[in-house]
């Protein structure tokens, strides 16, 4: 539940990999020390962080989608770690409850031809949709933070960035063009759904677990 806060926050940093260094890195714990490790192909905040672990030689930087998430690319994937993947389906999922939250504080005040563009069936679509996603994803996270099942962590991590990635790009259209701008989160929200959704294990790969473990 704080790692889906965090993501509704838009929290910045190497989160998921500080927490997991927790009890083997002095201070990393206490929030004293910021640790930056391999998830998949993929750093984050490499160049920021005081301690680097598991994986990261020979990163080079790359360009990120995210103006918050500074990146590095290592040449050979990182095995995936399973925390580390509920630990991202729970910030996609705090992703994907904030933009529906957006989306729809933005249908009820926003005014087209003398009503609410809420009132519009299309936009109460995109709406509905947006909470539909966001409360399966919300089951299946929670669901795989009690069993710590390997299958429920790729399912839950599947429908989280799911949740994440097409409630971010909903919301960015009932916004329009202002949701473009810097003033407005919304942007920020599909761009950082993105990144996470690139961490760690590759989808195919989550995919094929769960297939097979649901024909075992």
């Amino acid at each position: 539940m704080v790692f889906e806060e965090l993501g509704r926050a838009l929290v910045p940093g190497p989160l998921v990999a500080t927490h997991l260094a927790a009890g083997e890195v002095p201070g990393a714990a206490g929030g004293e020390v910021v640790v930056a490790a391999a998830d998949g192909r993929l750093v984050e905040w490499l160049e920021e962080a005081d301690v680097v672990r598991r994986g990261a030689e020979g990163a080079v930087p790359m360009t990120s989608v995210d103006p918050l998430t500074p990146l590095h690319r290592v040449p050979a994937p990182a095995r995936s770690d399973p925390v580390a993947e509920l630990l991202t389906a729970a910030e996609q999922l705090g992703t994907a409850v904030r933009v529906c939250e957006l989306a729809a504080q933005h249908a009820r005040t926003r005014e087209q031809f003398g009503q609410p563009i809420g009132a519009f069936q299309a936009v109460k679509h995109l709406c509905a949709q947006m909470l539909v996603r966001a409360e399966v994803a919300r089951a299946a996270v929670y669901a795989a933070a009690v069993t710590g099942d390997r299958a429920d962590i790729a399912a839950a991590r599947l429908l989280a960035d799911e949740a994440a990635e097409r409630g971010a790009r909903d919301c960015l259209q009932v916004h329009g063009g202002m949701g473009f701008t810097w003033e407005s989160e919304v942007h920020l929200h599909l761009k950082r759904a993105w990144v996470r959704a690139q961490r760690g294990c590759p989808t195919a790969e989550s995919e094929e677990l769960l297939a097979a473990d649901l024909v075992a």
